[in-house]
């Protein structure tokens, strides 16, 4: 049986919008203002999680902006994240050239509980703030993997914004990443 994991990065204060400045948000960019040895030790995790990911699962236009950053991109961290089947809820055309890639549509909720049954491993879900919304709503959270950098950007987007039902979670692990990042994991409760 899967798991679905999302695994996302936020500011102390939770703002996930724009962290790498591109969206034109006025308090983005807060991921590109670490130490390099910082970003470094960010990358590892990152790419260990890749190795460890049975399949992900994102949003149209999240899968848009991570196939233009790694389709064709050389490297052993890009081969990995080319090899993982790619679930991709959208509700207009778009690309599906980022290795093997299902396109969701109708019953998303329905969908996303079948992938459960149907994939063996985490089912990791990138950015995809709205989808993350429904996952949660529906209670479809296994397991949050949080990586906080230490900015306080004050406002912006947050990734469980919204929501009308409110989740618990235990708290199952904290990793410091390099010298000013932590990883937060957090599992369904009981």
């Amino acid at each position: 049986m899967g798991r679905i994991v999302i695994s996302t990065n936020a500011t102390l204060d939770g703002i996930s919008q724009d962290p790498t400045g591109e969206e034109g948000f006025e308090f983005g960019g807060w991921f590109t203002r670490i130490p390099d040895a910082d970003r470094e030790a960010w990358a590892k995790v990152e790419f260990e999680e890749a190795l460890n990911t049975a399949a992900l699962l994102v949003g149209g236009r999240s899968y848009e902006w991570f196939a233009q950053r790694w389709v064709g991109r050389p490297g052993d961290w890009a081969a990995a994240l080319d090899r993982i089947p790619k679930y991709v809820v959208r509700s207009t055309a778009g690309r599906t050239d980022w290795g093997p890639t299902t396109v969701l549509t109708g019953d998303i909720a329905a969908e996303i509980a079948g992938l459960r049954q149907r994939v063996d491993g985490d089912v990791v879900v990138y950015a995809s703030y709205q989808l993350v919304r429904t996952i949660a709503e529906h209670n479809l959270i296994d397991e949050v993997r949080l990586i906080v950098f230490p900015h306080i950007v004050g406002s912006g987007e947050r990734v469980f914004s919204d929501l009308t039902i409110p989740r618990a979670l235990r708290l199952s692990g904290v990793a410091t990443v390099g010298e000013g990042l932590v990883q937060l994991t957090y599992e369904r409760s009981a």
